[in-house]
């Protein structure tokens, strides 16, 4: 066993007695040369690096930015955001390009840092140390200084054992990402079932033998011939309620979770001072957003609130439930983006007026609750399997991390190869 000493930092507790420790200014120097002119966008992202900004962003348009007073970035460069560096947003480059004037970027100025192993240490086990230093500046985002960063003080083993340490930690999460990845297909496999159940079901029906006809309608095709084919405006009540002194915010979300906002999370929105056309919601309520049912967001309210106009509160004699499964397989199949005007990226405006016109499928109230009933039993079912496969994920990532702060800070020791 090795000899130790205190580090000196709590959350760090002891290390090799042969490892050193120094402030991070007698290492690195920033380094922030203006855009040089056409270079690559880089961003940094938590869980790849600094990568360029468009293989993760497919609808970011480079060119409509003004990137005049962007960073340069040479490959093995450090790179922080000082905005969200308590969030693990810190890493050393691979590559060559500009970044936002929001990251820092400095060099390394001598030999005494293996910079695989500074990215492992750096980005893993100083969060909560970035969290200290930093000042809060709006809701989410904190300001790490220059200077609370520069001084901040990391251990320093010898350069063969950092070497040995980043090798190690190299294979060792490979192996975990792969073991990761695989689940996190099979997440998305059964997440594609469950869109095709309900698009499947909400326009065939149950009955693989009914018989056919054709729905007129493009998205649908052919659908059971006992079926009727009508106007939202005909099946559908647009619904504006009074709001109470007593009412919290509600949101749709684009999981398709209709509740108020305190019951999942506060962070990242923007609270009105005047909340001008807010209007009442009940639980039951049929909701569709305005702007974000595109992608999903379209459920029923678990909860009685207010909510902005921008969310069209709907009734219904029919099974409301079957109504949403309709609507969300049409937001799954992307059909309200090629219906509607386009107002921003990847969103489109989706009022009233348009849900009215739409045609909807409607099969005798019983069969529609048949659906409904068929429906949720095989997103329950898979739901639970999503649930347990995301557990292992979590498991895996809590592992890594473990993993990590045990071989960076010398807990465990990689044996040399001799």
């Amino acid at each position: 066993m090795r000899a130790t000493k205190d580090s000196g930092f709590e959350w760090i507790g002891d290390i090799p007695c042969y490892w050193k420790i120094d402030k991070l200014k007698y290492h690195l120097r920033r380094n922030e040369p203006r855009n040089p002119g056409d270079a690559v966008v880089l961003s940094l992202y938590r869980e790849f690096g600094v990568i360029p900004k468009n293989s993760r962003d497919d609808n970011h348009n480079v060119t409509s930015e003004d990137t005049s007073k962007y960073k340069y970035v040479r490959p093995g460069d450090f790179v922080i955001n000082k905005m969200k560096a308590w969030q693990g947003s810190v890493a050393v480059s691979e590559y060559e390009g500009i970044v936002s004037p929001a990251y820092f970027v400095y060099e390394f100025t001598d030999d005494t840092i293996f910079k695989r192993y500074f990215h492992y240490l750096l980005r893993n086990c100083y969060k909560d140390e970035f969290m200290r230093l930093s000042g809060g500046i709006r809701v989410g985002q904190w300001d790490l200084p220059a200077d609370a960063l520069e001084n901040t003080s990391i251990l320093i083993p010898p350069m063969d054992e950092q070497c040995r340490i980043a090798d190690f930690l190299d294979t060792k999460c490979a192996e975990i990402d792969a073991l990761t990845a695989d689940i996190q297909t099979q997440i998305d496999t059964l997440e594609q079932y469950k869109r095709s159940v309900i698009t499947e079901t909400v326009t065939k029906g149950l009955n693989p033998n009914a018989e056919m006809k054709d729905s007129g309608i493009q998205w649908i095709g052919m659908m059971p011939s006992h079926w009727d084919c009508i106007r939202g405006k005909y099946i559908l009540r647009y619904m504006q309620k009074p709001v109470r002194e007593d009412d919290g915010v509600i949101t749709c979300f684009r999981d398709g979770e209709v509740t108020l906002r305190s019951n999942r999370r506060e962070d990242g929105f923007t609270m009105s001072d005047k909340e001008i056309g807010y209007q009442g919601i009940d639980v039951g309520d049929l909701v569709v957003h305005g702007m974000d049912g595109f992608a999903g967001s379209i459920g029923i309210s678990d909860s009685r609130g207010k909510a902005s106009p921008v969310l069209n509160v709907l009734d219904t004699d029919q099974c409301k439930r079957y109504i949403m499964y309709y609507l969300r397989s049409m937001a799954y199949s992307d059909v309200f983006l090629a219906l509607a005007t386009g107002i921003r990226v990847r969103s489109c405006d989706l009022r009233w007026n348009k849900l009215a016109e739409l045609s909807y499928p409607v099969p005798p109230l019983d069969e529609q609750n048949a659906i409904v009933e068929h429906i949720d039993s095989a997103l329950s079912k898979a739901d639970a399997v999503i649930a347990d496969k995301k557990a292992q994920i979590a498991t895996l990532d809590e592992y890594k991390k473990s993993l990590i702060f045990e071989y960076v800070t010398g807990k465990k020791e990689v044996p040399c190869n001799d």
